[in-house]
């Protein structure tokens, strides 16, 4: 069997990136692997404490595993920069089967230690800055969001890469399917949601509200632009609602290009 010298990589990846005299900075980091390093450092602590597969491990003849910054740093090459599994066996000497598993483990690991604090459904509080935030820029007191779902192609990842992480993460992804995917939206359909009120004109309404376009059904949650307005306080209305769904495309839109 071949030595692959797996701890000469390591500390040749260590000294590119991590190492007090890196030959890689900050800047460097973050162009080639689209993160910054301490975020990336962050989830590699937190992984390595909570999961097997991304702590260092010898095999049967003593032989040197590959360490956690290895195993990270090949999944986010993975998703990052559109490599194939098989080319982390030039940089790092790991094989396409590890190289898989590494991008499988971490996407699974990231969702399951951050979720619960990046993931969460919004307190009432929470809720409470978004309407002060949607009403001052806006002028849409009430208003949580606006939904605007959108087919996602992961461009970086192979088709058969692809179809196995569209498969863990969900299935069909139209419009309607992915906002049936949200707790959010669920618990606001079936009377759940906590009461966050807020007043209109003098009126004071329950729950909050998502701007929405034509194509989503009648709900009470919904708040559509008139379709055809004739008076000009509902052109007026149609310009402000649009505007504000306009500004939640172009962030999506950055966000995706990212």
């Amino acid at each position: 069997m071949l030595n692959k010298n797996r701890e000469e990589r390591h500390e040749h990846l260590y000294r590119d990136y991590f190492a007090d005299n890196y030959v890689y900075g900050a800047n460097d980091f973050k162009k080639r692997f689209c993160l910054s390093r301490d975020v990336f450092l962050r989830i590699v602590n937190a992984l390595e404490s909570r999961y097997e597969f991304f702590q260092l491990r010898y095999d049967a003849r003593g032989r040197h595993g590959f360490t956690t910054l290895q195993k990270c740093v090949a999944a986010i090459r993975l998703m990052a920069m559109g490599e194939s599994p098989d080319t982390m066996d030039d940089y790092m000497r790991m094989s396409e089967r590890t190289a898989r598993e590494s991008l499988y483990t971490l996407s699974r690991g990231v969702v399951e230690t951050f979720g619960d604090v990046y993931l969460r459904k919004p307190s009432l509080h929470d809720l409470q800055e978004l309407y002060a935030a949607h009403e001052e820029r806006h002028g849409f007191p009430g208003m949580i969001g606006s939904i605007n779902c959108t087919h996602w192609k992961w461009k970086k990842l192979s088709g058969s890469m692809e179809r196995a992480i569209r498969k863990w993460i969900a299935g069909s992804n139209n419009d309607v399917n992915v906002l049936d995917q949200s707790p959010i939206f669920d618990d606001l359909l079936n009377g759940k949601a906590p009461d966050a009120p807020f007043t209109v004109n003098g009126n004071e309404y329950k729950y909050e509200y998502y701007l929405i376009d034509g194509i989503y059904p009648q709900y009470s949650t919904f708040v559509k632009a008139f379709r055809h307005p004739v008076e000009e306080r509902d052109k007026f209305f149609k310009r402000r609602q649009e505007g504000a769904r306009k500004d939640v495309e172009r962030a999506f839109g950055v966000l995706k290009a990212k």
